[in-house]
């Protein structure tokens, strides 16, 4: 279902109308794209699960990624400490509307690039049940 909360060209740079451009813009780079498929695929959502991530994404380029998102409307922040304040990150409708297009490049890479493997469904199971056990 088609969230009905729609993002501004102008907040994309306002270079064209194109939706590959403009959806490039919010969504085009790696620290981005490896943040939504933590959050879709994964169920990470403290800022902490993210920093685990293999890829070894550093904190103020998170920092910058999270606050993105959130501009965007792609992903909320809700805090769950106070001292010190620290933040649970959900994705919202829009950002959840990213699953089949990331579940296609992910088949793409399986398909197109020699050693990339995806998790079992245990290993998947098992790695959703950590994070959910963290999430609050």
């Amino acid at each position: 279902m088609p969230s009905s909360k729609r993002i501004d060209v102008k907040a994309c740079a306002g270079r064209s109308g194109c939706p590959l451009t403009n959806t490039l813009d919010i969504i085009g780079d790696k620290w981005t794209l490896l943040v939504i498929r933590d959050m879709l695929i994964l169920g990470k959502s403290l800022f902490s699960d993210f920093l685990e991530s293999p890829e070894g994404i550093s904190t103020n380029i998170l920092t910058d990624r999270l606050k993105r998102l959130e501009e965007y409307g792609l992903l909320e922040k809700k805090p769950y400490q106070e001292k010190p304040v620290r933040h649970a990150y959900e994705l919202t409708l829009l950002g959840l509307e990213l699953k089949p297009v990331m579940m296609e490049i992910a088949k793409w890479g399986l398909r197109n690039i020699e050693g990339t493997l995806a998790p079992t469904e245990e290993q998947l199971s098992e790695i959703r049940k950590k994070y959910a056990e963290r999430a609050l």
